[in-house]
């Protein structure tokens, strides 16, 4: 075992400790929403935060498809915490996607000084966030919604368009800073502790150093791989939640399913029925953990390539992602509505809050519709044609 292999393990191992804790009052923060403050904190203390920083500026130079395990043994226990996380690593490698070499030796040391856990207000969709150019900067006018990670964040990375131009723009702020109000009012019936509300900016001054722009002025198929790192720590938050529902459904039938009247079984554990539904279950997200794996392995190599990755390469990994969002999605959907039928009808009860997993994967699901990543997985089968680059391909 390397080195790197050892290191690899005691992440894991940090972050199956973590998910374990978290799992304990998911439920009850489910029904709260609000900030996972305590739990955000417990994930600072452990370093996870610095894994994909490189070690030239002080982080721990670790791969992709260890930050993707992560994501997926966080999202067992709570997959608000696996998406906080998932998205920290996305607005972190923001950075070294489509800015320069001088932001990443400015941004990074402070990110791990810090111990900071990043945020967005970036929706790619609407133009609501403005930039008026003055001397070295922009001020910035606006609302940016789905602002996911960005209440007790330290950094906000955000788009914006230039006002005069309609140049679309990157850049990133400390979340304190003067102008900037996080209003915190996520309020959906899924992910109810991943702050994913608006986020106000009135006359936000953003420093020269802080727009990002090269992908903009020096664009490479290295820069627009974004949308697939979005679309595997989402792919990863799906399996995550449906192995976390199996382990929650197991504990329950386990400890307090009732065999039924005419099933010929004294406890629900030996029911042949139960047995077989459970390996449906268990196969799907293992299927599903296979297909993301692969994709992840793809994304190392991208990740290492760097700018020299090809247009080629870059559409491949688009594709075999999308495969593995497709399929985990569609796996977790059925997954966490088919435990209530391994447990029973008091199962249902809201003390327990096993619809949460269902909830949380649906709203994901909707975010990136299945439908237009089907297509692009069916263009490259049929017609060996890749997606062409965009914020969700």
């Amino acid at each position: 075992m390397t080195a790197a292999t050892v290191k690899e393990e005691i992440y894991l191992d940090q972050a199956k400790k973590l998910s374990v804790s978290f799992a304990k009052d998911a439920a009850q923060r489910d029904k709260e929403g609000g900030t996972p403050k305590q739990q955000k904190d417990a994930i600072r203390q452990s370093g996870l935060l610095n894994l994909l920083i490189p070690k030239k500026y002080g982080g721990e130079g670790g791969k992709w498809s260890t930050a993707l395990a992560i994501v997926q043994e966080l999202a067992k226990g709570d997959a608000a915490l696996g998406h906080l996380y998932g998205y920290h690593s996305l607005f972190v490698s923001d950075i070294r996607i489509k800015g320069t070499e001088e932001q990443q030796a400015y941004f990074y040391p402070l990110s791990v000084q810090q111990q900071a856990f990043w945020g967005n207000a970036s929706n790619p969709l609407v133009e609501s966030l403005k930039g008026d150019k003055e001397l070295q900067g922009y001020l910035l006018n606006g609302t940016k919604a789905f602002g996911s990670g960005s209440p007790d964040s330290q950094y906000l990375w955000l788009s914006f368009n230039d006002r005069e131009t309609g140049q679309y723009l990157n850049g990133v702020v400390p979340t304190d800073r003067t102008g900037i109000t996080v209003k915190d009012d996520w309020n959906a019936m899924g992910q109810r502790q991943t702050g994913s509300g608006n986020v106000d900016f009135k006359n936000v001054r953003i420093e020269e150093h802080e727009v990002i722009r090269d992908f903009v002025e020096n664009p490479t198929p290295f820069s627009t791989i974004g949308a697939s790192l979005s679309q595997i720590i989402l792919t990863n938050v799906f399996i995550g939640s449906a192995f976390g529902a199996i382990e929650e459904a197991q504990n329950y039938t386990a400890s307090k399913t009732r065999p039924w009247l005419t099933s010929g079984v004294e406890k629900a554990s030996d029911d042949p029925g139960i047995l077989r539904k459970y390996g449906e279950l268990w196969i799907q997200a293992k299927a599903a953990s296979a297909l993301a794996d692969e994709a992840a392995l793809i994304l190392d190599e991208a990740w290492e390539k760097g700018k020299k990755l090809t247009e080629e390469e870059r559409g491949n990994l688009a594709v075999h992602v999308a495969a593995a969002n497709v399929f985990a999605g569609n796996a977790a959907l059925d997954i966490t509505s088919k435990i209530f039928e391994v447990m029973g009808a008091r199962s249902v009860h809201a003390e327990y809050g096993y619809d949460r997993f269902w909830r949380n994967v649906r709203t994901h699901t909707l975010h990136n519709p299945a439908e237009y990543k089907l297509r692009t997985v069916g263009n490259w089968v049929l017609n060996q044609q890749y997606p062409t680059p965009n914020p969700y391909a």
